[in-house]
């Protein structure tokens, strides 16, 4: 069952909700390879045409290590939303821990060529526990 939108943050009318899943079948903890899976939809409310052109990720592992990740776009794309129209897309990341979180912002041009960051909420990285 796909979860829900679990975390969201909203930013100059633009708002980023993400919902994360771990994919223990492309996971090996005892290879010390954790991957979750998270879908993302950026929602504009604002009355204006923005693209997203940027995106900045803090990646922190459960030993406390930050990786920061940038670059144009999204998943390959660097989509125009319009007033009231929303962008989804899917994307993975693999940690050498059971745990961490990512967090960050994407960098949108106003109309007028004006820039704008949005921020991408802080989400955590929670492997289950297992049995065995």
């Amino acid at each position: 069952m796909k979860a829900l939108f679990q975390h969201a943050a909203t930013s100059h009318d633009v708002t980023v909700r993400v919902s994360v899943n771990f994919l223990p079948e492309q996971s090996q903890p005892e290879l010390g390879k954790w991957f979750w899976v998270y879908h993302i939809r950026i929602e504009n409310g604002s009355d204006e045409t923005l693209q997203l052109k940027t995106r900045h990720w803090r990646i922190t592992d459960g030993l406390g290590q930050v990786s920061h990740v940038d670059g144009d776009g999204v998943v390959g794309d660097q989509p125009v939303l319009h007033p009231g129209a929303a962008h989804d897309y899917v994307s993975g990341c693999p940690l050498t821990t059971p745990h961490g979180s990512m967090e960050g912002f994407y960098g949108f041009e106003r109309e007028d060529g004006e820039p704008m960051e949005v921020r991408i909420p802080f989400f955590p990285l929670a492997a289950p526990a297992t049995a065995n």
